[in-house]
């Protein structure tokens, strides 16, 4: 038997027989309110508050696992087709292949393969319908699919694939829309009300909504095609972490257009904008160490389960009803060994990262420092009177942002541990939590007058 509260995922259609019936759709999620005195059957709630009773062996219980993003070793990025052909034909062998992002079409690809020596490059577009295709025939939501499809049969190929040329470092991934019905995530398009616009996104608008008799934010992508698997890749690294300090995935809606990322909704939005709206005048040096402390805590967490987050900055976190502070926007973030794509946020971005692409969690704690920084400025921009283009010349000769004048010596000294140049000599994120906890136990952080 369910206990009450357990989440439940229906078998089969039910129609009511009885006004006391609650009927539903085969796939649809309800939640167990109580027992009934026949044991055949249990009351439940569906996720628009209607309550009823349903019989038992109609549903089973909703398991969530995380989805598994799919490594593309074959994916060789932004290289053009002269440097394909010199890697392929280096050592020719017939089916050896490898992707690349096209260059004559931004935006599509090249399946490029080797035969007899020599280098037949495919041109990978997009349909009328954003799926992956070559001959307008065949067609594929992602990159391994269509990779998968052509390693079975040439299917008007020049041959089969048959081994893939393997890029150095780290990997790209993809992830396909089935992996998070099959592990539970999905969440149906009629169980969400969307109520207002309350931000704009990368993808598009960010919506307050309503799901399971809870506020929540809807995050919806306007284009999909090449977009959606950065959206879904956001949505499936979420589905592998939890923790109080970061931003909760509640699910992902697939069956409409466009696609929602549903999460929990934070009251008061971003940190930023709460730092610049309200100012010394309202937060105190407890709310600013709270802060330092949640986000410290939820990076902490990050670098325990080896991901990284790679945007930290005080627009990326979000505070609750209780200002509890809370990391978001994972659109960066990946486990160690994978890559990631994309403009990276060069005043928040490590030199290392920056000059030549090496991130880690000793990264996200440079990102941490300026982070302090921020928050410490009241939502201050970073490096001011800095150009843009000036900043990683000026780090590397050993400039770094003066103490800002609410922030105490010793957080300023924490500050500035985490902006050693070398990664092997600044702290962890554990090392931080710990410092900060000593901070706070020691009563160093009076009031700045």
């Amino acid at each position: 038997m369910f206990a009450p509260g357990t989440e439940v995922i229906a078998k089969f259609e039910f129609r009511k027989s009885s006004p006391m019936d609650l009927p539903f759709d085969k796939g649809d999620t309800l939640v167990v309110v109580g027992k009934t005195q026949d044991v055949n059957w249990i009351k439940v709630r569906n996720l628009r508050g209607m309550e009823g009773l349903i019989p038992v062996n109609y549903v089973e219980k909703k398991e969530k696992a995380a989805v598994q993003l799919h490594k593309m070793p074959w994916f060789h990025g932004r290289i053009d087709r002269a440097k394909a052909e010199r890697l392929l034909t280096s050592s020719p062998e017939d089916g050896l292949f490898l992707v690349r992002e096209s260059t004559n079409y931004p935006g599509d690809y090249a399946l490029c393969v080797c035969y007899h020596a020599k280098v037949e490059h495919y041109h990978v577009m997009y349909d009328k319908k954003d799926q992956l295709t070559v001959d307008e025939e065949s067609s594929f939501s992602n990159l391994t699919q269509l990779v998968n499809h052509y390693i079975k049969g040439a299917d008007g190929l020049i041959c089969r694939l048959k081994k893939p040329l393997e890029k150095q470092g780290t990997l790209a991934v993809s992830v396909d829309a089935e992996s998070f019905m099959k592990s539970g995530w999905h969440i149906r398009r009629k169980d969400v009300d969307l109520i207002k616009v309350v931000g704009h996104g990368e993808f598009g608008d960010v919506w307050e909504g309503l799901f399971n008799q809870k506020k929540v934010a809807v995050k919806s992508l306007k284009e999909e095609g090449r977009a959606a698997q950065t959206f879904l890749t956001e949505a499936s690294v979420m589905t592998a972490l939890n923790h109080k300090n970061l931003v909760m995935l509640l699910g992902v809606s697939l069956d409409g257009s466009p696609i929602y990322i549903i999460t929990e909704f934070c009251e008061k939005g971003s940190l930023v904008e709460y730092l610049r709206s309200r100012g010394r005048s309202v937060i105190t040096q407890k709310d600013l160490i709270g802060f330092a402390r949640d986000v410290a805590n939820g990076m902490c967490y990050l670098e325990s389960q080896n991901f990284i987050h790679r945007d930290l900055a005080a627009r990326n976190v979000l505070l609750d009803e209780n200002c509890m502070a809370k990391v978001a926007d994972f659109g960066h973030a990946r486990e160690q060994s994978v890559s990631v794509s994309g403009k990276l946020p060069v005043k928040w971005t490590a030199p290392e990262a920056l000059k030549d692409g090496n991130f880690s969690s000793k990264s996200d704690v440079w990102s941490f420092s300026i982070f302090l920084w921020e928050m410490y400025s009241f939502g201050r921009v970073p490096y001011p009177r800095v150009q843009l283009t000036d900043v990683l010349s000026k780090v590397i000769k050993g400039y770094r942002m003066e103490k800002p004048d609410a922030c105490t010596d010793d957080m300023f000294s924490l500050m500035t541990s985490c902006w050693q140049f070398y990664p092997n000599e600044r702290p962890t994120f554990k090392n931080i939590v710990m410092t900060l906890k000593t901070y706070a136990d020691d009563g160093k952080f009076l009031p700045v007058l």
